[in-house]
């Protein structure tokens, strides 16, 4: 029977750590399912779920544990990967707004308030176009109830600052 593990890795970011990890869990007899890997400040840093027999997810966590001696780190969480027993939908909402402290904590309070499920979160600073000014970007994929209102999540987002520009879009 098959079993699934979430991995998060960080590392130095060097060429062949992909490559390495994908040694690791090809030679244990793994399957990388999917993942999400990125560059953030001089390190890598990704997250991937993989399936592998059950009687042999002790022997991959060893293996992987032993790239730390290569500089690699990886944390290894045994999954349920249960779909979901509720009827759901999906969105996608885009934020701009000017760039302060504290915005991604107002965004998840007013997510979490209206039980929005964060599935993947990217946000990014930029400067904008004509002031230069840091604006504040980004694209979450949320899961909400079927019977959900989007409208009350726009004018809820919209509520925490009159300068946040709010697009939701329906998956």
């Amino acid at each position: 029977m098959s079993t699934f593990l979430v991995l998060t890795v960080i590392a130095d970011d060097k060429p062949g750590i992909v490559e390495q990890l994908s040694a690791v869990i090809a030679e244990q007899g793994g399957n990388w399912l999917e993942s999400r890997m990125s560059h953030m400040a001089g390190k890598f840093a990704g997250i991937l779920r993989v399936s592998i027999d059950e009687e042999k997810s002790n022997t991959l966590v060893s293996a992987l544990a032993s790239l730390s001696s290569s500089g690699i780190v990886v944390n290894a969480e045994h999954s349920k990967d249960a779909g979901d027993t509720v009827s759901s939908k999906d969105l996608t909402l885009n934020l701009v707004g000017n760039d302060r402290p504290g915005i991604v904590r107002e965004v998840s309070q007013t997510l979490a308030k209206l039980g929005v499920n964060v599935l993947e979160l990217t946000t990014n600073c930029e400067s904008a176009a004509m002031s230069a000014d840091p604006l504040f970007r980004t694209v979450a994929h949320l899961r909400v109830p079927q019977d959900f209102e989007s409208d009350e999540l726009t004018d809820a987002l919209e509520a925490i600052s009159n300068d946040l520009m709010v697009e939701i879009n329906l998956d």
